[in-house]
């Protein structure tokens, strides 16, 4: 296992393997002096070879990948089972085994109370009318002992399973986790078929609300999982996060547990103008951006009015833009406008630092954020 920073150039035995595969190009920034991590990390397997791309938090390499896989365990609210630790699954595992664990246990779980179903439309040749009688179809219909008809048939075959069943195919192609094959069991009446995520139509209401979860885990691994080559002995590919969307996710949750008023990704229309600010408590505006800044020079002036237009039409006059810290601190604060129009803005680092344990970890960067926002 190699540790590769974001941000800093990888080896380079490791450039080619990236030049030559058009699909982690988004994720790299390739020049003429070298490659180099954008601001993605989690996991890369190629040509048999594994590597961590890992934040740059302290100069630890064994916390940083640690804090990373807190803040995803955290975020995206994966629950582990007390063997699980045990064996270490946090740090030795892959990172995508832990999110395809929490989709096998959680999916299954549901199976075992009931396995969704719900009224399909099909039509057949039947020996016996059922349902509906179609007239068109019967007329041109070459089985003249048959009756073309179109009937409801309550079924598990339905698009919440065929998605559940393409997912589970895929990820089996990286896991032998035995939930895994438990679920595909007890899909055996559901067809195969290709999913195209952007063509999902897939609504949820009470009758499959309990579903939602697995759904939306198994769908944020096929958008992050990049497969590279089709050679079986051969599996590599990457499984990425964009660590903005890891730390706003990771920084709200916190917020949520420790103020229950807190509203997370709260749109609101101001005329023809939509604001959608990270994290709202009280009178507090905090949008989180993850990148490297040292001083207010490094600010940028779009950062400073986006604060400020959140400030106005939310009548907050406190606003905070909160990064994590990249080895400096910064604390800092300014103000925007004057008088009526006066908007703070402050300037907060997270120490996202900590040897040790996943639970003392969660406490204390939540007692740090607490500081943070008196």
């Amino acid at each position: 296992m190699q540790y590769l920073n974001e941000n800093k150039n990888i080896p380079q035995n490791l450039e080619q393997s990236i030049k030559n595969n058009p699909k982690l190009h988004p994720y790299f920034d390739i020049n003429f002096q070298g490659i180099k991590p954008k601001n993605y990390c989690g996991f890369l397997s190629i040509e048999n070879q594994s590597y961590f791309i890992i934040p740059k938090i302290t100069d630890d390499n064994n916390q940083n990948l640690n804090t990373f896989i807190y803040m995803l365990m955290y975020g995206y609210d994966v629950k582990l089972k007390n063997e699980d630790l045990m064996q270490g699954i946090n740090v030795e595992h892959h990172i995508y085994e832990l999110f395809i664990r929490l989709f096998s246990d959680t999916l299954l779980d549901e199976f075992k109370k009931g396995v969704f179903k719900q009224y399909i439309t099909m039509q057949e040749n039947l020996k016996v009318l059922r349902g509906k009688y179609i007239i068109e179809q019967n007329f041109n219909n070459f089985y003249h002992q048959n009756i073309y008809c179109e009937f409801d048939e309550f079924s598990m075959d339905n698009e919440l399973n065929r998605f559940f069943l393409y997912a589970i195919r895929i990820f089996k192609k990286y896991s032998s986790y035995s939930n895994l094959h438990r679920c595909e069991a007890v899909l055996d009446e559901v067809a195969y078929f290709n999913v195209y995520f952007k063509r999902l139509n897939i609504h949820f209401d009470r009758m499959n609300s309990r579903y939602k979860k697995s759904y939306e885990v198994a769908l944020m691994i096929l958008q992050k999982l990049i497969p590279m080559t089709q050679n079986s002995r051969e599996k590599s590919f990457a499984f990425l996060f964009d660590m903005a969307d890891v730390f706003e996710k990771f920084v709200g949750r916190l917020y949520q547990e420790i103020n229950n008023t807190t509203e997370l990704q709260n749109e609101k229309n101001y005329g023809s103008l939509k604001l959608r600010p990270d994290i709202v408590i009280n009178n507090l505006i905090i949008d989180t951006k993850y990148k490297k800044v040292n001083s207010r020079k490094e600010l940028k002036r779009d950062d400073k009015y986006q604060m400020y237009v959140y400030g106005k039409n939310f009548k907050c006059q406190d606003t905070m833009l909160l990064y994590p810290k990249h080895i400096e601190n910064i604390e800092d604060s300014l103000e925007l406008g004057k008088g009526d129009d006066l908007i703070r803005l402050k300037l907060q680092s997270l120490d996202l630092g900590f040897d040790g344990g996943y639970s003392d970890f969660i406490t204390i960067i939540k007692y740090r954020l607490e500081q943070i926002s008196e």
